[in-house]
C-alpha cells in the first residue's frame, strides 16, 4: 500500500519531515540568538568559512558546540526514557523517576562540594553514578527474575534514598552549595568543544546500541509470557535495555546535569502520533528530544535578559504542565 493510501505511514512521513525542519530551524535559531544577535546571513558565512572575527568567535567557540551538545543530550534522554517505558510497560518510567539521574547527581555533588579537588572528575563520576544506580536497582528488584513493577518500585525507593542523601550533603556543606545549584537544575552553560569531544564517542556507541534494542523493545511490550513463547530470553534482553538506558542517561547527566521531563514527555508525544512501533518511535523520539532541548537551551539563555536560566528549570516548566494535560485527558495509561 502506498503512503498516500496508508494513514499511519503518511503520519510517520509527515512527522519525520516536520521534526527535521524543526531541527534545522532550532539549529539556526540557536546560532543567531543570544546577548549579541547575528543574522542568518552572518551565521551562514561563518559556517562556510567566510565570517568576521566576532561572528566566528560567537558561533564556533560559544554557540555551535553548545547547540550540538544540546542535541546529543536531548536525543540521549529521549531514547533513554523511551526504552525504559517500553521495557517496563509503564508510561512513568524515566531516568529521573526511577533514580538513575539522581545517582549520577549524587556522585557529582560529592566530588564537587565534599572533595572539590576532584571536581575535574565530575563528568566521569556522574556517568558511573547513574550506571551504578541502574545496576543497584536491578539487583534489588531481582527475585527469580525481574518484573517491570519491581523495577519501578525499587527505583522509586532508591531515588528517595539518594535524594535524601543529596539534600543532607548540601545542608552539611551549605557554604559550598552555590557551585552545584545550576548543575542540579540542569545546565549547558559554559559547555565547549572539550565537553562535546568528551561525550561524543559514548553517545555514538549508545545510539548504535539502541538500534539493536528496537526489536527487543517491541517484543517485551507484548508481555513476558508472549516474549518467552517467541523464544526471547526475557531477563537478558530486559537487562540489556535497562543498562543501555542508564548508559545514555549517565552520559547526558555527566555533561548537562539533572535535566528532567525530556524522556518522560517526548516519547508520549510521538506515541500519540505514530504509534508504539519502536522502529519508528525510537528515532523520532531522539530527534524530538534534540529539538526540545536545543530550543529550551536557546530560550533559557536569551529570553530573560542578562540572566541565564538553567535549561532544566525551563524544561520542567514546559514538561510538567504538558504531562498533566496528557494525564487529564486520559492519554497516559498503564
Amino acid at each position: 500500500m502506498s503512503a498516500a493510501h496508508d494513514p499511519r505511514r503518511r503520519r510517520r512521513l509527515i512527522s519525520l519531515a516536520v521534526v527535521l525542519v524543526l531541527l534545522i530551524v532550532v539549529f539556526f535559531y540557536g546560532l543567531t540568538t543570544g546577548s549579541v544577535g547575528l543574522s542568518y546571513s552572518q551565521v551562514w558565512h561563518v559556517l562556510t568559512g567566510d565570517g568576521d572575527t566576532l561572528s566566528n568567535q560567537l558561533v564556533w567557540n560559544l554557540r555551535l558546540p553548545r547547540m550540538l551538545i544540546a542535541f546529543l543530550v536531548g536525543g540521549a534522554l529521549a531514547i533513554s526514557g523511551c526504552l525504559l517505558q517500553g521495557v517496563m510497560r509503564n508510561p512513568l518510567a524515566d531516568p529521573g523517576v526511577i533514580g538513575v539521574s539522581a545517582g549520577g547527581g549524587l556522585v557529582a555533588i560529592i566530588l564537587t562540594i565534599v572533595f572539590p579537588t576532584l571536581s575535574g572528575f565530575v563528568p566521569l563520576g556522574a556517568f558511573l553514578g547513574a550506571f551504578g544506580t541502574a545496576l543497584l536497582i536491578y539487583i534489588v528488584a531481582w527475585d527469580k527474575g525481574v518484573s517491570p513493577l519491581r523495577v519501578i518500585l525499587s527505583g522509586v525507593a532508591i531515588n528517595a534514598f539518594i535524594t535524601a542523601m543529596t539534600s543532607g550533603i548540601m545542608v552539611l556543606y551549605s557554604n559550598r552549595v552555590q557551585s552545584v545549584i545550576s548543575w542540579m537544575t540542569g545546565t549547558l552553560s559554559g559547555k565547549s568543544w572539550y565537553h562535546l569531544e568528551m561525550i561524543f564517542p559514548y553517545m555514538v556507541v549508545g545510539f548504535i546500541l539502541s538500534i539493536f534494542a528496537i526489536r527487543s523493545s517491541n517484543v517485551l511490550m507484548l508481555g513476558d509470557d508472549a516474549a518467552k513463547l517467541l523464544g526471547y530470553a526475557v531477563e537478558k534482553h530486559r537487562f540489556f535495555i535497562i543498562m543501555l538506558a542508564a548508559f545514555l542517561s549517565g552520559v547526558a547527566v555527566s555533561v548537562a546535569g539533572l535535566i528532567g521531563f525530556v524522556g518522560l514527555v517526548v516519547p508520549h508525544i510521538f506515541r500519540l502520533i505514530i504509534g508504539n512501533d519502536y522502529k519508528y518511535l525510537l528515532p523520532m523520539s531522539a530527534l524530538g528530544g534534540a529539538v526540545l532541548v536545543g530550543f529550551a537551551d536557546t530560550a533559557a539563555r536569551s529570553w530573560f535578559g542578562s540572566i541565564e536560566l538553567p535549561v532544566g528549570i525551563l524544561l520542567a516548566m514546559i514538561g510538567a504542565p504538558f504531562f498533566l494535560i496528557l494525564l487529564q485527558r486520559g492519554r497516559v495509561t498503564s
